[in-house]
């Protein structure tokens, strides 16, 4: 046999292959729902990647198994109405004409969409240094009595990690009870090892449900990105930190890390709660080791000191309905005035980059906030994109120079604000586990309105003339990074 011909057969196998690849990518895509960015990226992947992209789409692209879906039983949902009916009660004490009636429409969507009742009379503090955050936070852990519920994404093995873990350990050795969640893909040294001296102290550890059985159901691409610890059922924490000692600026490479992160009093706490022990339940092996819903879990305070509405939303891969961007989407195209955000990743998807562009077009103040650093170097550059495209529809961006901003913030008009672990990125609204609170409260809206006009002064304003300088090399890597920005 002559080269010519190995040539033409070993080309004839490569079209062959191609061919297969390309049919194969395109029955992947379009066998089951997806949005028309989402299709165009895998596809780019599975055709100009061939087998590699298959692989990559076998542990990243599928959608979300049957089982992490959240299936309540009669008894749970007994109980959890109970739950709502007990908040209702509380309810009373206040004002039932708080909520202004403008914002009464996305208070009634919340609730019908992910049955987040509306909780009265809560206290609530916002953290942004993690030095003063993990301070507090540790401070109510000691003081813990009954019950210590930890749920975190990034758990790192570092300093603070490690003094976290002893914490927990001490309150277990105490006889308090102590249950932790992490995910596993979360942070380095994160691992049934690493809280092993917690388990041999009596606390429980479960890793979450999404990162069990990976050879099988291969759902890498969806995390637990959620932030929260609820003690003694009277006490929430939620937020963007993680646990980890960047998070308190001891990372050269970020600098100050500047978050936010809120500690609510009140019965916005019971539903933390319910999300963790939903989450818990979800993930443990054992049906034994379910927690059930004690009133011991659901402790109401009779003075909390404050006076906010709030209601807290829990969204994830397992809900269609993308229920925290479209709180988002609505809360910007019902705002009079302003609409101010603050988020490490503005990759933004058709529905959410029209609202923006909407409310600017309608004369609302719109500014968003981003690093002007990357932890991610192909989000920060979707991120750069965006900001660029953005700015040239009439929006304010201002990139934070003062260390890493990780805050994930709303704020719209002067009654109304969300903080927690939700990014502006389609991750956040299609595969990741987050949760928001909703604030219906003047006073903490203009507290957020002054922290994000501190950290403004920090920031530099972009132009055209910026855009205009940025080289062709940069715009390349801006432009690829956000044709894969549906599957980042």
């Amino acid at each position: 046999m002559t080269i010519q011909q190995d040539l033409s057969i070993l080309q004839s196998v490569f079209l062959l292959v191609i061919f297969i690849n390309t049919i194969g990518a395109l029955v992947t895509v379009f066998r089951k729902p997806r949005s028309i960015t989402s299709i165009l990226a895998w596809s780019l992947t599975l055709i100009f990647i061939p087998i590699i992209g298959f692989i990559v789409y076998l542990f990243c692209g599928r959608g979300i198994d049957g089982e992490t879906v959240y299936k309540y039983d009669v008894e749970t949902n007994r109980k959890v109405k109970e739950i709502n009916n007990l908040i209702h009660q509380n309810n009373k004490r206040y004002d039932v004409e708080a909520v202004e009636k403008e914002l009464k429409l996305l208070e009634r969507y919340l609730k019908a969409v992910d049955e987040s009742p509306l909780t009265r009379g809560n206290s609530v503090k916002i953290y942004t240094d993690g030095n003063e955050k993990f301070e507090a936070l540790f401070e109510d852990i000691r003081a813990a009595e009954d019950n210590i519920h930890v749920e975190y994404y990034a758990f790192f093995s570092d300093k603070i990690g490690q003094q976290f873990l002893q914490l927990l350990i001490e309150k277990a050795n105490a006889g308090v009870e102590v249950r932790l969640i992490y995910d596993p893909w979360g942070a380095k040294g994160s691992n049934d090892k690493f809280f092993q001296p917690l388990v041999a102290a009596g606390g429980k550890v479960a890793a979450f449900i999404t990162s069990r059985d990976l050879i099988r159901k291969t759902r890498l691409n969806y995390h637990l990105h959620r932030k929260i610890v609820v003690i003694d059922g009277k006490i929430g924490w939620t937020g963007g930190f993680n646990v980890g000692d960047q998070y308190l600026s001891r990372s050269e490479k970020f600098g100050y890390w500047r978050d936010t992160h809120g500690r609510i009093v009140g019965t916005a706490s019971f539903s933390l709660q319910e999300i963790f022990i939903r989450d818990w339940n979800a993930s443990v092996k054992q049906k034994n080791d379910q927690l059930d819903y004690e009133k011991r879990y659901f402790v109401v305070t009779e003075d909390t000191g404050g006076e906010a509405e709030i209601q807290v939303v829990a969204d994830g891969p397992e809900n269609k309905l993308d229920i925290l961007k479209s709180a988002f989407v609505k809360m910007i195209l019902s705002a009079d005035e302003k609409i101010w955000i603050q988020t490490p990743y503005l990759i933004p998807d058709d529905v959410m980059f029209n609202a923006l562009v909407t409310a600017a077009r309608s004369g609302v103040d719109v500014r968003i906030m981003i690093p002007n650093m990357p932890d991610h170097p192909f989000i920060y550059r979707a991120t750069q994109y965006y900001a660029n495209l953005l700015h040239k529809m009439g929006i304010k961006i201002f990139h934070y120079e003062n260390g890493f901003l990780h805050a994930k913030t709303i704020i719209m008009d002067d009654n109304l604000c969300s903080f927690g672990s939700t990014n502006q990125d389609i991750r956040s609204y299609e595969l990741n586990f987050e949760v928001n609170a909703f604030v219906y409260d003047e006073i903490l809206t203009k507290q957020l309105q002054e922290i994000f006009l501190a950290d403004q002064e920090k920031c530099y304003l972009l132009t055209d003339e910026i855009i205009a300088n940025q080289s062709y090399w940069l715009r390349f890597k801006q432009n690829f990074s956000r044709l894969l920005s549906p599957i980042l």
